[in-house]
């Protein structure tokens, strides 16, 4: 049984097996997580990124973590929000879910998320946490061997909304 946890945090910091990147199509060092995420794991990381890229909205790839404490980085490139009715949910949810499948994959047990798409990408965060909780609980049912997974929220409200959501769908 995969077990879910939300804490306030630095997502670059964290002790987990994979962290999942709320990055670009391009793949490049950007703003807000992104580019914490680039700047903790060094150079290497947009290296890697190069030969990976381009990622289509929905969907992830997977580097090592270099210098993060993590072994892997899926980055996982989230809608632009505009307006919900461009499948904006559909495309968030594929995000959580094909970075489930990849970690498992990966043979990652542990993984942790950032608010993917609610800075840059303007997503409206409480819709946000009910798409990502939603459906990242649907893929640990399908991956178990990812044990368990952090929603690494950067702020109390993020925090509160990413709560909120779990507790909903206990």
């Amino acid at each position: 049984m995969t077990r879910f946890e939300v804490i306030e945090a630095d997502i670059t910091t964290l002790d987990v097996d994979a962290i999942v990147n709320a990055a670009n199509g391009q793949l490049l060092p950007g703003g807000g997580v992104c580019g914490a995420i680039h700047r903790t794991a060094g150079p290497e990381l947009a290296e890697a990124c190069t030969s990976l890229a381009p990622c289509p909205t929905g969907e992830v790839r997977a580097t090592p973590g270099f210098r993060l404490p993590a072994r892997f980085v899926i980055h996982a490139v989230g809608p632009v929000w505009q307006g919900g009715t461009a499948g904006e949910d559909r495309q968030l949810a594929a995000c959580y879910r094909a970075a489930i499948a990849e970690a498992a994959q990966l043979g990652a047990a542990s993984i942790a998320f950032p608010a993917i798409s609610t800075g840059i990408y303007g997503y409206p965060p409480e819709q946000a946490a009910r798409v990502a909780v939603t459906a990242v609980r649907e893929a640990a049912h399908r991956h178990p061997a990812v044990a368990r997974v952090v929603f690494a929220c950067f702020g109390q409200d993020s925090a509160r909304l990413h709560r909120e959501a779990l507790e909903v769908l206990h």
